[in-house]
This record gives structure tokens, C-alpha cells and sequence, in this order.
């Protein structure tokens, strides 16, 4: 079973793999700036399809920040 899938969970991935605390991902940094390049990227798109998000890589790359990708992902899920 996999976790529920929000805002704070997102950043906590991002924050994981960026060996970063999770306070210091703000909504609007661009993440490629920080550190995070398009293999961790797609890594997190996967896990997320698998807690029941509809996003794609492509669609991330259009503007890295945290903002946008939770503004695609909290568009499909079903609430």
C-alpha cells in the first residue's frame, strides 16, 4: 500500500533525494537549481503515478518548482 500522496509528502521526496531538510524546499525554488537533475526527477514522477498521480516527466519540466508539480498532480487526484 502506498502513502497518500500531498503537498508536505512531495516535498519530503524532494527534500529525500536532495539531501536537504524538507523546510528548506520552498514552493517557488526551482529545483534544478538546487540540485535535483532529470533522473531524480523522473524517479519522483514515479512514485508518484504508483500513489495514484497522473503526471509525466514532460509536464515537470515545463517549470521545476514544487508549486507547479502539486498544481499537476492535485489536478488528478481524486478527492
Amino acid at each position: 500500500m502506498t502513502t497518500p500522496i500531498n503537498l508536505d509528502s512531495m516535498r519530503a521526496d524532494i527534500a529525500a533525494m536532495l539531501h536537504e531538510d524538507p523546510a528548506d524546499i520552498h514552493d517557488d525554488d526551482n529545483l534544478m537549481d538546487l540540485g535535483l537533475d532529470s533522473m531524480r526527477a523522473m524517479t519522483l514522477a514515479s512514485r508518484w503515478r504508483e500513489a495514484g498521480a497522473k503526471i509525466e516527466f514532460s509536464e515537470m519540466a515545463e517549470n521545476a518548482t514544487l508549486q507547479h508539480w502539486w498544481a499537476l498532480v492535485s489536478a488528478t487526484l481524486n478527492h
